[in-house]
């Protein structure tokens, strides 16, 4: 595919690793009950992308490490211009110099998220500081103007084995969702930042669907999902997503999808692939 990846402005930003908060003891669930699971923020060390974001007792669990700058105006920056497949880079701390990737952009916490290997989070601490090689806002398909890119390093999109065929994007993923699923963060003005959820309170739909087995880092497809302008239901449309964060326990939540291409009248289109995965495509080795 043709882009005008030449024309992108490549900057640095960077932002502390954000301690985990809590705004209440107990998270109700959508059950009517009350647990106390880990969390948003800190160092995830035991799950990672390409791990299941589904099998694990925790909620909105951000894997790797969360960032996020004390100066609101700055941390929407950081969220705004880091896009997924950025490199990242330690510059502080015993884990200086380790090297990673951006792989997503959390809501609500407003967390900018970064992986790393294991042997690398050993070594951090809460307060080291991550540098990031901004490249990505802005990108377009050339050939298909009607085709929004956003969140997405130029380069992780050549690895991602779209197909162009009869005037659409084949695009390979790892489950197709249905609109009537998306939760939480639907209606907001823009999906250049952020995410928003994909509902998992209905079990026997989600094992229907194959859904209980996402990962942190899916290619995921949105069917009827117009995120061009904002999150919104558009028959016709689409959006092309990564999932970045844990399944939740709370009602309208679950794994979060960060955008990185969507359009509508039918120009994206799904192909199932188990390899459909960031991790995969950044050669990232468990």
């Amino acid at each position: 595919m043709k882009t005008n990846q030449k024309q992108l402005v490549e900057f640095c930003i960077q932002g502390p690793i954000h301690a985990p908060t809590m705004v209440r003891t107990y998270q109700g669930t959508s059950e009517g009950g009350n647990v106390l699971l880990p969390s948003v923020g800190g160092i995830v060390y035991n799950f990672q992308i390409g791990d299941s974001c589904m099998e694990l007792m925790g909620d909105h669990v951000e894997p790797g490490v969360s960032l996020k700058l004390p100066e609101a105006s700055e941390n929407d920056a950081l969220m705004l211009f880091a896009c997924v497949g950025n490199a990242a880079e330690v510059i502080t701390g015993d884990a200086k110099g380790a090297r990673g990737y951006v792989t997503g952009m959390h809501g609500g916490i407003d967390h900018t998220i970064c992986y790393f290997k294991r042997e690398d989070l050993e070594k951090m601490a809460i307060g080291d500081t991550i540098r990031i090689r901004a490249l990505g806002q802005g990108l377009r398909l050339t050939d298909y103007p009607h085709v929004h890119c956003m969140n997405l390093d130029p380069h992780l999109l050549e690895k991602m084995g779209i197909v162009e065929e009869d005037g659409q994007l084949q695009v390979p993923v790892k489950a197709v969702i249905p609109a009537h699923l998306m939760g939480s963060g639907i209606g907001a003005a823009s999906a250049y930042t952020g995410d928003y959820d994909i509902m998992t309170g209905d079990v026997k739909t989600l094992e229907e669907l194959g859904l209980m087995d996402l990962c942190f880092g899916d290619i995921v497809f949105l069917q009827d999902c117009d995120t061009r302008y904002g999150r919104q239901y558009l028959k016709g449309s689409a959006t092309l997503g990564v999932i970045v964060h844990s399944n939740c326990v709370k009602a309208g939540h679950g794994p979060g999808v960060t955008t990185l291409l969507t359009a509508r009248d039918s120009l994206l289109s799904p192909v199932i692939d188990s390899e459909a995965n960031i991790a995969h495509y950044l050669e990232i080795q468990k």
